[in-house]
C-alpha cells in the first residue's frame, strides 16, 4: 500500500518561501552590481543613467511578486531607453541591444512572472521585451550600419529570444506541476475531513440506533411495571402507589427526553450497524422479561435448526425487531396481549408480531424511532421491501419482517410455542 503523501507543515512551506525570496534578491542584486559598471565602460552610457535605468531593470523581477503588471510595464521600457543610449564606437564591439546581464535579467524576470502569475502574463512579458529588443536596431540604425555589426545584433536577439522562450517554457511546467500538486494536497485535506466527519456521523448514529434498542426498551419495561404494580401486588399503600405512579411519570419523562436526543444524533443518510451480539437464542430470555413486568405474551419459534444456522446478521436483526416490536405494544397498548412468532426456512427468516386492542388509550401517545429502526434492519441485509407495518381489525399495528437470506439450512426441525 503506497504510503499517504503530507502536506508540508506551514512553517516549513514559509522557510522555502523566505529562501526563494533570498535567492531571487541575491541573484538580482549580483546582476545590478555586473549591470551598471559594465553598461558605462563597455557601452559608454552615463553613470546616473546607467544607475536608473539598471535598478528599473534589475528591480522588476521583484516588483513582479506583488506587482506584475507594473513590473512589466518597468522592464519594457528600461529594456528599451537602456540599448538606445550607447556610444557606437565603444558598444560595436560588446553584444547588443542585450548585454549579457540584461540578458540574464529578462530570463530571470520572464521566469518570476510566468511562475508566479501564470503563462498569459509571461508570454505578456516575453513578447513585449522582445518587440522592445527589435526596436533597437529600427531606432539606431548606426548600430547596426556594418555587417558585422548587423549580424553580432542578429545573433544576440536570437539567443535572448530562445533562452528568454526556454525560461518560460520551463516555468510555466513547473508551475502547472505545483499547482497540481497543490490541489492534490487540497483534495487530501478535503477528503481527510469528509471521511472523519462520515466516521463521527456514523459512530453518532450507532450511539443513536443502541440507546433505543437497549435503553428505551429497559426504560419501557420500567414504565409498565411500575404503571401496573397496583394491580398485580395486593394491598398496596397509597404512599407506595403515589411512589410507583412518580416512577412511571418519570420513566415516561426519560423516554420523551431520550427521544429528544435521539433526534439530534440521528441522521436521515446512514444505515444501520449490528450490535451488541444478540441472536434469535436469546428471543425467550426478551419475552420472559417482558412477562414479568406484567404482559402476556405469547411466544411461537419454528424451524430451531434452521434459525440456528442463520447468519449472525440475521439473527441481530431478527432480535432487534422483536425487540422494538415488543416495546411498541408495551408502550402503545398497555394492558393487550402481545403474539410472537418466528418462522425460520432454509433460506429466510418471517417474524411477527401481534397485539389486541388495549383496555384503554394510552395518555400521551409520542412518536419516536422504532419503525425506523426495524426497516433499518430489515435494508441493511439486502432485503428490498421493509418490513410490512399494517393494521389489523382490531385497529393495532402489526410488525412483519421480510425474508432475510439464509444459508443454506435443513428442513424446519423444530416448533416450539411458550403459551
Amino acid at each position: 500500500m503506497a504510503r499517504r503523501r503530507e502536506r508540508p507543515p506551514l512553517r516549513q512551506r514559509i522557510n522555502r518561501r523566505t529562501a526563494a525570496l533570498v535567492a531571487l534578491g541575491a541573484a538580482v542584486v549580483a546582476l545590478y552590481a555586473t549591470l551598471v559598471p559594465l553598461q558605462t565602460v563597455l557601452y559608454g552610457t552615463p553613470l546616473p543613467l546607467s544607475f536608473v535605468l539598471g535598478a528599473a531593470l534589475c528591480g522588476s523581477p521583484l516588483l513582479a511578486i506583488a506587482r506584475p503588471v507594473w513590473a512589466i510595464g518597468l522592464f519594457t521600457a528600461a529594456a528599451l531607453v537602456l540599448p538606445l543610449i550607447v556610444i557606437p564606437e565603444s558598444a560595436i564591439q560588446s553584444p547588443w541591444p542585450w548585454s549579457v546581464p540584461a540578458l540574464l535579467v529578462f530570463v530571470v524576470f520572464v521566469g518570476v512572472v510566468t511562475f508566479l502569475h501564470g503563462a498569459r502574463l509571461g508570454a505578456f512579458a516575453l513578447i513585449l521585451g522582445a518587440i522592445a529588443s527589435l526596436l533597437a536596431p529600427v531606432l539606431r540604425p548606426d548600430m547596426v550600419a556594418l555587417p558585422e555589426s548587423s549580424a553580432s545584433a542578429t545573433a544576440d536577439l536570437i539567443v535572448t529570444t530562445a533562452v528568454a522562450s526556454a525560461m518560460f517554457l520551463i516555468a510555466a511546467l513547473v508551475a502547472g506541476r505545483v499547482r497540481v500538486a497543490a490541489e492534490l494536497s487540497r483534495e487530501k485535506e478535503h477528503s481527510a475531513l469528509e471521511e472523519a466527519r462520515r466516521a463521527l456521523v456514523e459512530e453518532r448514529t450507532r450511539i443513536a440506533r443502541e440507546l433505543h434498542d437497549v435503553v428505551a426498551h429497559s426504560m419501557s419495561v420500567i414504565q409498565v411495571q411500575a404503571s401496573t404494580a397496583r394491580y398485580r401486588i395486593p394491598d398496596l399503600t397509597d404512599a407506595a402507589t403515589a411512589e410507583f405512579d412518580d416512577i412511571a411519570a418519570t420513566a415516561r419523562s426519560s423516554l420523551t427526553e431520550m427521544r429528544r436526543m435521539l433526534g439530534v444524533l440521528r441522521t436521515e443518510d446512514q444505515t444501520a450497524e449490528l450490535a451488541p451480539q444478540q441472536g434469535i437464542d436469546d428471543i425467550p430470555a426478551l419475552v420472559e422479561s417482558i412477562r414479568r413486568a406484567g404482559v402476556e405474551v405469547g411466544l411461537v419459534l419454528e424451524g430451531g435448526e434452521a434459525a440456528a444456522g442463520a447468519p449472525s446478521a440475521v439473527q441481530i436483526a431478527a432480535f432487534r425487531i422483536v425487540q422494538e416490536a415488543l416495546s411498541n405494544a408495551v408502550r402503545h397498548a398497555p394492558g393487550a396481549r402481545i403474539a410472537v412468532r418466528l418462522h425460520a426456512e432454509a433460506h429466510s427468516i418471517r417474524i411477527r408480531v401481534h397485539n389486541a386492542a388495549p383496555p384503554h388509550r394510552p395518555e400521551g401517545h409520542v412518536g419516536g424511532y422504532g419503525l425506523r429502526g426495524m426497516r433499518e434492519r430489515a435494508e441493511i441485509l439486502g432485503e428490498a421491501s421493509p418490513p410490512d407495518l399494517r393494521r389489523t381489525a382490531d385497529g393495532m399495528w402489526m410488525p412483519c419482517s421480510p425474508r432475510p437470506r439464509c444459508p443454506h439450512a435443513p428442513s424446519p426441525a423444530l416448533d416450539k410455542e411458550t403459551p
